[in-house]
């Protein structure tokens, strides 16, 4: 990052950032931090993504420690939390595969871990103790907005992180995003990110139960709409992401339920939800129900649809 930008964005990390996970929502975050200035080399294991992530002026490494060696911030986005802590920690080697080093083991002493994925609380706190306790900073930063507002740059991160360590992070961050939020120290951002999701699950349901319910009460979707956005009912299941088309022209429902954020994802937070609430013993009878509700929409053909979509299945299985 040029000295420019750099006291532009009162960055107070410098060097290269080692993006490691260029997928949907990866990718365009990656591309972000090379237009502000960043200097970014990341690494997938799936060629696709780092095709398109070199069409977008992103330098890539044919290894994880390749991407790793050296750089100052390494930024993870993986699917769970054993891809995290396989990462961090490396594997052993397998009949007719090498063993590969972990990432805490191939950093420079002092490198400050980065982990924007989404994952179980118990796990991001367990990653920064193993980052701590190599030498090195630890930060974790999950995502909310989906793979449009990874794109636009206008993404919320909840972040966990001692004060220092949010400071040094804030301005990459806000290169990413539109509104970064310090939560806590190490694993309150995880934290932040399954309770609110927690709400967005059980909300959309809530959301397209009424619609369905208005559907044979014989409400329009726009009267139902106009009412609920302006009364009590007000959400951003409702006024943002409708899951009926036509009220708000931007929902995917719109597009035949293509993603913004899929069925699959939903199905895994609120999963990582009711690990947490299992864990701390809290009486929770709506979460595990919305849990149960978006495993069988998942497994049933909505993984790829967006969540919204889980109002056709409420559809579906009503009495005609």
């Amino acid at each position: 990052m040029s000295d420019e930008l750099q006291a532009e964005a009162g960055a107070s990390v410098t060097g290269t950032i080692a993006f490691l996970g260029l997928g949907h929502m990866g990718g365009p975050m990656a591309s972000n931090l090379v237009k502000a200035g960043y200097t970014v080399t990341g690494f997938d294991v799936v060629p696709a993504a780092l095709e398109t992530a070199r069409a977008h002026g992103i330098a890539t490494a044919d290894a994880a420690a390749e991407a790793v060696a050296g750089a100052a911030v390494v930024l993870t986005m993986l699917p769970s939390g054993k891809h995290l802590l396989d990462a961090y920690r490396g594997t052993p080697g397998q009949p007719g595969q090498p063993s590969q080093p972990g990432l805490l083991e191939t950093a420079a002493p002092g490198t400050l871990f980065l982990d924007c994925s989404t994952i179980n609380v118990d796990e991001a706190r367990e990653a920064a103790g193993l980052a701590v306790a190599a030498g090195h900073r630890a930060v974790d930063a999950p995502v909310s907005g989906g793979v449009v507002g990874a794109e636009a740059g206008t993404l919320t991160f909840m972040v966990g992180a001692l004060p220092d360590d949010f400071e040094a992070v804030k301005p990459m961050l806000e290169v990413m995003g539109r509104r970064v939020v310090h939560c806590g120290e190490h694993g309150a951002g995880q934290a932040a990110k399954i309770c609110n999701n927690l709400i967005l699950g059980i909300s959309m349901i809530a959301v397209s139960e009424a619609f369905v319910l208005g559907e044979k009460l014989g409400l329009t979707h726009q009267a139902l709409f106009d009412v609920a956005s302006a009364a009590s009912g007000q959400c951003w299941a409702l006024t943002t992401n409708c899951p009926v088309p036509g009220p708000v022209p931007t929902s995917p429902a719109n597009r035949d339920y293509q993603p913004g954020f899929a069925g699959a994802l939903m199905a895994k937070d609120l999963r990582l939800a009711l690990n947490a609430l299992e864990s701390t013993g809290v009486a929770a009878r709506l979460g595990p129900l919305a849990s149960e509700i978006y495993d069988t929409f998942a497994a049933e053909g909505g993984a790829g649809r967006d969540f919204s979509g889980i109002i056709t299945d409420i559809r579906d299985k009503s009495a005609s």
